[in-house]
């Protein structure tokens, strides 16, 4: 498998969360719609039903990936993209006045956005549910906080911080008794861990290409066939009427030629990637006696995800101090503040370890030489800075 040129010669690059360098097979499936294949789909010439081939088989590629009918996938310009189609969707369907909606405390700021917007503009109610000390939702507390007037229910599948895994078809079963309906944000899980809309009990499911080894701009909504939802962009009907503009063929060729290399990956790449997780943070324990402690479930997390915070640091002068990695100290998004961070702070951390926290993730081309290069690199960096 080639390594990308941008991951040759450079600082270890432990931050697969924030975003994946670009598989090269998937680039060479995305270069040509951008020169030879260049047709609009709607076009019905040569060029259009070329592009519009393109299109449909991207789109069963990526209903593959998530045992969806290629009908129930809609194009995006990513993950927010597809978040704000989904929330704002479900409850602008039909009117929106004395709508309830419920999310988590955790979630992503896409997700939190759009409900603040919904609850500002149109008189939304929000519920936030509380995380415990692991960062998971307790589908009791869903249970109590959903009324007659819930709509929807949205809950990420696994934390980008964290990489906290929800018990999303629990969620999904008790939203379902009272008529809610469930999206799930899989922006992080979807290829790391098996993601069946039929097996989570989504409604409504949003993946982004960036964190599966395709480019920047481009992610997909699952929606359930007969859901009723209100455009995010209204045009000439593309994408079922949901996102009209002209479709991004090659976006749509470079997500499905991911989605194609996530369903081919042999079966112990995940036990792979766990195990530089684990021996990254084994390396850390034993050059840090004492000094480390893990942000987050200690099993149901995603395989390639370490949050831990070392005591008497502070995340970001210690990453700038080891130039040798590329890491970050939580969700990328807000990444350069020295704030602590919202996911840490609702599981009940002390500031100062929200402040010491460092989120390092193992991808597709991590080896044992880098894990053990970057623990040694992060421990001189301890070792040599204040305590």
């Amino acid at each position: 498998m080639t390594i990308p040129a941008g991951l040759q010669n450079g600082p270890v690059y432990l931050d697969y969360n924030a975003t994946t360098p670009v598989d090269p097979r998937v680039a060479e499936a995305f270069l040509p719609h951008l020169t030879e294949h260049f047709g609009n789909p709607s076009s019905s010439h040569r060029y259009g039903r070329t592009a519009k081939a393109a299109v449909t088989a991207a789109r069963a590629s990526v209903g593959g990936l998530l045992g969806a009918a290629p009908a129930e996938v809609v194009f995006t310009g990513g993950g927010s993209d597809s978040d704000t189609l989904a929330i704002r969707g479900a409850v602008l369907a039909g009117g929106s006045w004395g709508k309830h909606v419920i999310t988590q405390a955790t979630e992503h700021p896409a997700v939190l956005a759009v409900c603040a917007s919904l609850q500002r503009l149109h008189g939304t109610r929000i519920t936030y549910l509380p995380v415990d000390h692991h960062g998971l939702v307790d589908p009791a507390d869903l249970e109590s906080a959903l009324t007659k007037d819930t709509v929807l229910v949205s809950i990420m599948h696994a934390n980008n911080e964290t990489g906290a895994v929800q018990p999303i078809r629990e969620l999904a079963d008790r939203a379902h008794r009272v008529g809610a309906l469930l999206h799930t944000d899989a922006s992080q899980s979807a290829g790391k861990l098996p993601v069946s809309v039929a097996d989570l009990g989504a409604d409504m499911l949003t993946i982004t290409g960036h964190k599966m080894y395709a480019p920047k701009g481009v992610g997909a909504l699952y929606v359930r066939n007969g859901l009723d939802l209100e455009p995010s962009t209204y045009g000439g009907g593309q994408e079922g009427g949901l996102r009209g503009g002209t479709e991004n063929v090659a976006m749509a060729v470079a997500l499905g030629r991911a989605a194609e290399l996530v369903a081919d990956l042999p079966a112990s790449e995940p036990r792979r990637v766990q195990r530089l997780r684990d021996l990254l943070h084994d390396q850390l324990t034993r050059l840090l006696p004492g000094r480390v402690h893990l942000n987050g479930h200690p099993d149901r997390r995603l395989p390639n995800t370490l949050n831990i915070s070392i005591d008497n640091t502070i995340g970001p002068e210690l990453l700038a101090a080891t130039p040798a990695i590329a890491a970050s100290t939580g969700s990328a998004c807000h990444d350069g503040t020295t704030e602590p961070s919202p996911v840490l702070t609702a599981m009940g951390l002390s500031n100062d370890r929200t402040l010491a926290a460092l989120r390092l993730t193992i991808g597709r081309w991590s080896t044992d030489t880098e894990i053990t290069a970057a623990a040694q690199a992060i421990a001189n960096a301890v070792h040599t800075g204040p305590r």
